[in-house]
C-alpha cells in the first residue's frame, strides 16, 4: 500500500512539473525585449516576477539574492500574444463539423476544446477572445478550468452564444429541417426588434459572457444564401450597444458587407471582424469613432482553399467562401493604409488552432511593419478589451505573460510562428520548445 501511494505521489509531482512550474520570485534575463508601448527593442533587460505579475523591468542583467533565473539572454522577448477572434469549441473539418453538434455532448466538446486551448498557448497566445460558441456550457467550462489552473490554456474572454436576427448568420437553426427549427428567440441569441435586443444582451450577462458578439451581415459558413447582406436594423443595433454598455460589455460584430458594418459603426460597436467589403466611407467612420478592425486573414485564406476542393463545403457555402475568402487580405491592407486601428485576430477554429501566428505573416505581406503587427497582438488587443492596464506589455503591475524566440522576428516575421518559451501569469508552459 505504501508503495502504491509513493508511486501515486511521484506521478502527481511529475505531472505538475512537466506541464508548468511557478516560481515565487523569478528573474528573466532578456537579451532583447520588445517595448510594445513605444515600439522599441531594448537590450539586456532584467524582468522580475512575483505572484504571477511583473514587479520591475531593469537595465542590465541583475540577479537578486534568493531569486531563480530564467536565462533568455540570447532571446527576443515579447509580451504574450492576444488573439481577438477564436472559437475554441471546435475546428472546421467539413463536412463532419456541420453535423457534430447532433452527436456530441457538452462534455465531449469541452474535453476536445482543452486540446485546442493547449495548441493556442503553445503558439504563444496567452489571451484570446472567444467570439461565439455553439455550446456555451463547454466554452464557459473551459474558460473557468483554465482560470483555476485545472487545464493549461490561454486566458479567455468569452462571448458565449453569438447574436443574430432570424435567419441571420448566427441563427442556430439555419439549414435544419423545418420540423426541427422551432422559433429561437433572445435566449438562443436570435432577436427581432429592440426589446429582443435588450433581453438577448441581458441573457448573455446571465449566462456569464465576458463580451458580446453579433452578426450584422450574412456570413460564409452558415447555411444561408447571402454572405454580406445587412441583417440588423439601426434600432436593433442601438439597443444592443446601449444594453451592452450598461453591463460593461465590449461589442464585436461579424461583418462582410459594407452597409451592415456602417450601421454597426454608427451605433458605437467596439470592433468589426472580417470587414471584407469595407469601403472608404466605412473606413472614415471607423477612424472617426475609434472602431477597431480585426481582420482574420487566416480564416479567409483557409475557406478560399477549401472552396477549391470537391465535396468539402456545402453547396450553399462554397460560392461564398470562394468569393469572400480571398479578399480579406487586400481589405486589411487598404484599412491599414487608411489609418484604421488594427487588433490581431485569426478566427481560429475556422483556420486551425495553434497556427495563429501565421496571421502575422499575412499582415506583413499586406504592408504592415513587423513591429506594428506585434503591437496589434499586444497593446492594441489589450486596448480593445479594456485591459490595457494589465495585459499587452511587460511592465510593472502587468500579468507576467511572456513569449520568447531564439531568432529576431524583425528580420523574419515567420519566427513569430515558433516560440521557444511561453509563460502565462508567471507559470512556464514551454521552454526551448519542450
Amino acid at each position: 500500500m505504501n508503495g502504491f501511494f509513493m508511486i501515486k505521489t511521484a506521478l502527481a509531482l511529475f505531472a505538475i512539473l512537466s506541464s508548468q512550474f511557478t516560481l515565487a520570485a523569478t528573474v528573466i534575463h532578456a537579451g532583447f525585449l520588445f517595448d510594445t508601448k513605444q515600439g522599441d527593442l531594448l537590450e539586456k533587460q532584467t524582468i522580475t516576477i512575483e505572484g504571477g505579475r511583473v514587479v520591475s523591468v531593469d537595465n542590465g542583467f541583475l540577479t537578486p539574492e534568493g531569486s531563480a533565473v530564467i536565462d533568455l539572454s540570447a532571446a527576443y522577448v515579447s509580451p504574450g500574444f492576444m488573439d481577438m477572434h477564436v472559437h475554441l469549441d471546435g475546428e472546421l473539418d467539413p463536412p463532419a463539423s456541420y453535423s457534430e453538434e447532433f452527436f456530441m455532448n457538452s462534455a465531449d466538446i469541452a474535453l476536445r476544446s482543452t486540446v485546442f486551448a493547449r495548441r493556442t498557448l503553445d503558439a504563444g497566445f496567452t489571451t484570446v477572445r472567444d467570439l461565439g460558441a455553439g455550446n456555451i456550457q463547454a466554452i464557459f467550462a473551459l474558460r473557468n478550468a483554465i482560470a483555476k489552473n485545472i487545464v493549461p490554456g490561454p486566458r479567455i474572454f468569452a462571448a458565449g452564444k453569438a447574436m443574430a436576427t432570424t435567419g441571420g448568420h448566427a441563427d442556430p437553426t439555419n439549414g435544419v429541417r423545418s420540423d426541427l427549427r422551432g422559433d429561437p428567440g433572445p435566449k438562443e441569441g436570435v432577436i427581432n426588434g429592440p426589446d429582443d435586443a435588450y433581453k438577448a444582451v441581458r441573457q448573455r450577462y446571465k449566462d456569464g459572457s465576458d463580451v458580446v458578439k453579433l452578426t450584422v451581415t450574412g456570413g460564409v459558413l452558415s447555411l444561408a444564401k447571402s454572405g454580406d447582406n445587412p441583417q440588423f436594423t439601426d434600432d436593433e443595433l442601438e439597443a444592443v450597444v446601449t444594453a451592452a454598455k450598461d453591463y460593461g460589455f465590449v461589442v464585436a460584430v461579424h461583418a462582410h458587407g459594407a452597409q451592415g458594418m456602417k450601421r454597426a459603426i454608427r451605433a458605437g460597436v467596439d470592433s468589426v471582424e472580417h470587414g471584407t467589403y469595407m469601403d472608404d466611407e466605412a473606413m472614415r467612420l471607423m477612424r472617426k469613432n475609434g472602431t477597431w478592425y480585426v481582420p482574420t486573414i487566416s480564416a479567409g485564406k483557409w475557406v478560399a482553399d477549401l472552396a477549391e476542393l470537391e465535396n468539402k463545403l456545402p453547396a450553399v457555402v462554397r460560392p461564398k467562401a470562394a468569393a469572400i475568402g480571398p479578399l480579406i487580405q487586400d481589405t486589411f491592407g487598404a484599412a491599414y493604409e487608411s489609418g484604421v486601428k488594427i487588433a490581431f485576430g485569426t478566427d481560429a477554429g475556422v483556420s486551425p488552432h495553434g497556427a495563429n501566428g501565421k496571421e502575422f505573416r499575412f499582415m506583413v505581406e499586406a504592408g504592415m511593419p513587423i513591429m506594428e503587427a506585434i503591437q496589434s497582438a499586444t497593446v492594441n488587443a489589450a486596448d480593445l478589451l479594456n485591459v490595457d492596464d494589465e495585459l499587452g506589455q511587460i511592465a510593472p503591475g502587468f500579468h507576467a505573460d511572456i513569449v520568447a524566440f531564439n531568432e529576431n522576428p524583425l528580420e523574419d516575421v515567420r519566427v513569430l510562428e515558433r516560440p521557444n518559451f511561453v509563460m502565462k501569469a508567471g507559470a512556464v508552459f514551454r521552454h526551448d520548445g519542450q
